[in-house]
């Protein structure tokens, strides 16, 4: 296990980088915002306290990385996402949040693929994505950062109040 240093990143429209605990309250506009939980593994956050409390959170992470998305025109955080290390079964898998209001607009793919593009750059062969059989968008980006469905599962919430049906999507490099 270890604390992996967060590289910034960039794409056409987006700066990749790590967060900070100055974030909170740009954080608390998609982590508060019920539209935007509905099929997140955390409980919605009830205020910028809560935000904050995530933040400290990823300082100790261990095989993970975790970035704040901020977009280019505006300079305005929109989401956060990362990639982690499952040891379990040797694979990466990744996860993304945005705002409501940056919804269907291509945002998530586009910071996708950069996530994953930087993976593969470390030497990562197998990449898996989940989401919520209901969550059809993510299924998309899924689907158009190229990777392909291979099954069912779930997955629950932390604290273990809901359990969603999921779909299963992976990528294996070089195969």
């Amino acid at each position: 296990m270890s604390i992996l240093k967060v590289p910034t990143l960039e794409t056409e429209r987006f700066i990749l980088r790590p967060l900070t605990v100055d974030d909170a309250e740009a954080v608390f506009a998609w982590t508060g915002d019920e539209r935007v939980n509905t099929y997140m593994p955390y409980n919605t956050h009830r205020s910028p306290d809560d935000s904050m409390a995530w933040l400290k959170s990823l300082e100790g992470l261990e095989n993970e990385y975790q970035w704040g998305f901020v977009r280019k025109s505006d300079g305005l955080l929109i989401g956060s996402g990362g990639m982690r290390h499952r040891m379990d079964c040797d694979k990466w898998s990744f996860g993304y949040n945005i705002r409501f209001d940056c919804w269907n607009r291509g945002y998530t793919t586009e910071i996708t693929k950069c996530m994953i593009d930087f993976i593969i750059s470390q030497g990562a062969k197998h990449i898996i994505g989940e989401c919520a059989v209901e969550n059809i968008a993510s299924a998309r980006v899924m689907e158009k950062c190229g990777l392909a469905f291979t099954g069912y599962s779930e997955y629950s919430r932390f604290d273990g109040s809901k359990t969603y049906k999921s779909k299963v999507y992976e990528l294996n490099e070089g195969e």
